[in-house]
């Protein structure tokens, strides 16, 4: 019960500061005016936020280690995502003193590294508990 409640809460945690961390902590440039690549950029990390908050809660309520191996491997690939749309995928604007390149894409560069990481030590972790379960 304990790593359900570290892991689970820990990825909701997460999941929420990318959601909403943009709009109320660390907000970009020129989101209120215009919709430029920073407005699109933290449109797409507030979707994958959400999605990683709902399966971070979806970790504390499952007890099954196979289920939770699931859930994990979505987290996983939804914090690759986050990673992506601000660095890759669409980016910001084109000059580097912007406010998105100052303070949202490094806070959710940091926060999506921390969704891998988490979640490659939960997949760890869920992965000797699965082998006991069936052995």
């Amino acid at each position: 019960m304990k790593n359900r409640i570290l892991s689970g809460g820990g990825a909701a945690l997460l999941g929420l500061l990318i959601a909403f961390g943009p709009l109320f902590i660390f907000k970009p440039c020129g989101t209120e005016d215009s919709f430029s690549h920073c407005h699109w950029s933290i449109q797409g990390d507030m979707g994958i936020g959400v999605i990683i908050a709902a399966l971070g809660i979806c970790l504390i309520v499952f007890s099954d280690p196979r289920t939770r191996f699931g859930l994990t491997i979505g987290i996983f690939f939804m914090g690759i995502v986050a990673l992506l749309i601000p660095n890759w995928l669409i980016g910001g604007c084109s000059m580097m003193t912007m406010r998105c390149h100052k303070y949202a894409f490094p806070a959710l560069t940091v926060y999506g590294i921390l969704v891998v990481v988490g979640s490659l030590a939960n997949l760890y972790y869920l992965d000797g508990k699965t082998k006991k379960a069936e052995g």
